[in-house]
Formats: C-alpha cells, structure tokens, sequence
C-alpha cells in the first residue's frame, strides 16, 4: 500500500467539505435581522464532532421544548459532525456554524484567532469545556492478548486502532496520552523525563498501527468491523459502544489525559444569522443539570459537580491522570507535538501507515 504522509489537507478540500455541507443544509436564515422572537421558527447550525452525536440528538429536543416553553418560539436545528480538525476548518474556510462543539481548545482557538469567535467563550461553566473524557484502550472479548496497559501496546505484532491527528481531536488526545504517560514514568521500560525514550515509545507503539482513521467515529466503527487488536480511543466511545450491544471490553490505562472538550457561539456568524439570542442560550443549556445528565448517560465525564458526584462509580478514578497544561496548553503543545518539527510528525515521517 502506498505511504501517505502526515501534511496538510489543501485549502480546496475544505472549501469543498463547506460547500458540500451548507447545500445539504436547508435554508439557514443568513439575513442580517434577528431570527428571535415572533411566530416564525429560528434555526440553528450546530458543527460538531463527532464522539458525542448520540448525546447532542437527545439534548435538542430537550432545549427546543426549553426555548418554546420561555419564548413561544420553535428552534429548527441543523446539524453537522466531522472529526474535530475537520470541522474546525471547515467553519474556518466558511461553513456558517451558529455554534460549534468540538473535541480540543485548538480548535476553537483556530477559529478565535481568525476573528470569527470575537467573545471570551471560556467564560462559560468550566472554561468553555462542556464535557469530559479520558483515554481508553477497547480490546476483544475476554481481552485474549493480555493488554493491560501503554507498553503492551509496542509488543510485536498487536494491531493497533488510532485515528489522525491532522483530522481528528479524539487522535491528538491519544497522542498526548500515551507521550505524556511515558514522560511521566508510568510506562513499563520508559524512564521518566526522558524525551528521547518517550518518542521512541511513540515510535514501537505507531508500528503496530494499521490504519489512521479521518476521526475517532470512524475509527471505532472500524474496530466493531473487525480490524485491529485494540484501539485507542475516549472512554465514552467504549461505553456508548457497550451499550449498543458491541462485544468489547475496555482498559483503562494506568496514566492518561483528561480530555476537555469545549463548545462555544460563533460571533461572526450569529451576527450574520440573527442568531445570537438563541446561540447563547442553547449553549448556556448545555450546562445545565439536565444537559449534563445526558452527557453522563452517553459515556461523558459531566462539568457538573452534582451530576459528576451522583455518576462518579460510573467512571473510576485513575492513578496518574494529567491536562493538557502538563505540556504548556494547547499553544505550546500542537506546534512540539504536531508541527512541522514536532515529535509527533518527526516519529511518524518515517513509518509507512495508511490514512484513509
């Protein structure tokens, strides 16, 4: 098969991707006036990722019959999901999404330094961050080849499940979690602190990957389809796949990254919609008890402190469980990690896996 390499999807892709999604979309209000209030329906686009589309199809009916009940108006949602990256840059290049809930901060940064979010959208509940996860291994029934934890995953001839990071939020997660937790000493054979031993980690563990997925969605679906040993992945993609009757276990590594995802309204485009109103409101229901009790059900870790208290046996604590600011934020992690000379990219340049 032929080697593709770790660059940059071309502008044109996603000018195509938002032109394909906005023509599928039904009208969407683009007039400058306010679409609130009065009879008349107001429509929303949501552009999401992918991970949580089952919990966000649950909640709209809940903030339609909220919104109806407080204004006597009908909101009409329109929806798009596509792995993080993919759908950070596809509002970017013009996809009018009124709000966005994407897997990673970069990804609304992306969309925050191009002026297109002009608010300060971490001044909602935690940070902006809506939901929570943490990095999981999914293994086969019975868990036949013994995957017990990160080094397991570098054994000689375990296939191995993880998504893209140029695409995919959910990947960059994995990658983060597993170099952070051999920088950290928590894998078997690695010493702590010692760069050079995590990337060559990375390195034996990026061996076994068989094939990257364009998103996390993808790349469980694939697992349930019969490719791979293991994958890695969110925990709320392990056990919403538990509950739709999927026969596979989960591991819960010994270190891992708490995954935040955040949501937020989309300046420039609610202004161009006459959608604001709504918007805010719609993304201030997210972190409502009621909204967070949904998210808990599909497998999130909820923001609310008494949503996270009564769901707590649901999701065990972890010995060794770190942030995003173990490697300085997103600002100083996506150029180490995932720029042109980050570790990431440098490792995964001389190996030969497929990106579908």
């Amino acid at each position: 098969m032929k080697t593709k390499t770790f660059q940059s999807r071309q502008s044109a892709v996603y000018w195509l991707m938002a032109a394909i999604l906005l023509l599928t979309l039904a009208a969407c209000g683009s007039g400058s006036g306010d679409q609130t209030g009065g009879d008349k329906p107001v429509r929303l686009i949501l552009g999401a990722y992918t991970t949580p589309r089952e919990a966000y199809r649950e909640i709209i009916p809940l903030f339609q019959a909220h919104w109806k009940e407080q204004t006597g108006q009908d909101v009409v949602f329109e929806e798009s999901y596509l792995a993080s990256g993919a759908q950070s840059r596809a509002v970017l290049e013009g996809f009018e999404a009124d709000v966005i809930a994407l897997s990673l901060e970069a990804d609304v940064t992306r969309l925050a330094d191009a002026d297109l979010i002009s608010h300060d959208w971490k001044s909602m509940g935690g940070d902006g961050m809506v939901s929570d996860s943490v990095v999981v291994f999914g293994v086969r029934p019975g868990n036949p080849l013994g995957i017990t934890d990160w080094h397991d995953l570098a054994r000689p001839g375990i296939e191995v499940l993880t998504p893209n990071p140029k695409t995919s939020g959910g990947a960059m997660w994995n990658i983060l979690a597993l170099y952070g937790a051999a920088k950290r000493g928590f894998v078997q054979g690695v010493p702590a602190n010692d760069d050079a031993a995590a990337a060559a980690f990375m390195r034996d563990v990026l061996r076994n990957v068989s094939v990257m997925d364009k998103g996390a969605r993808e790349s469980i679906t694939n697992y349930e389809q019969g490719v791979g040993d293991v994958i890695i992945t969110y925990e709320n993609e392990i056990l919403v796949g538990q509950q739709a009757g999927n026969d596979y276990e989960m591991v819960i590594p010994r270190s891992s990254i708490l995954i935040e995802n955040p949501v937020a309204v989309v300046d420039s485009y609610v202004d161009k919609h006459g959608t604001r109103e709504v918007a805010e409101a719609f993304v201030q229901f997210l972190f409502s008890k009621e909204a967070q009790e949904v998210f808990a059900r599909h497998g999130l870790r909820s923001v609310n402190d008494e949503v996270a208290a009564a769901t707590a046996v649901q999701y065990p604590p972890l010995e060794d469980l770190f942030t995003i600011d173990y490697f300085g934020g997103w600002r100083e992690a996506t150029p180490a990690i995932f720029g042109d000379t980050g570790v990431f990219t440098t490792v995964f340049a001389n190996l030969n896996v497929p990106t579908p």
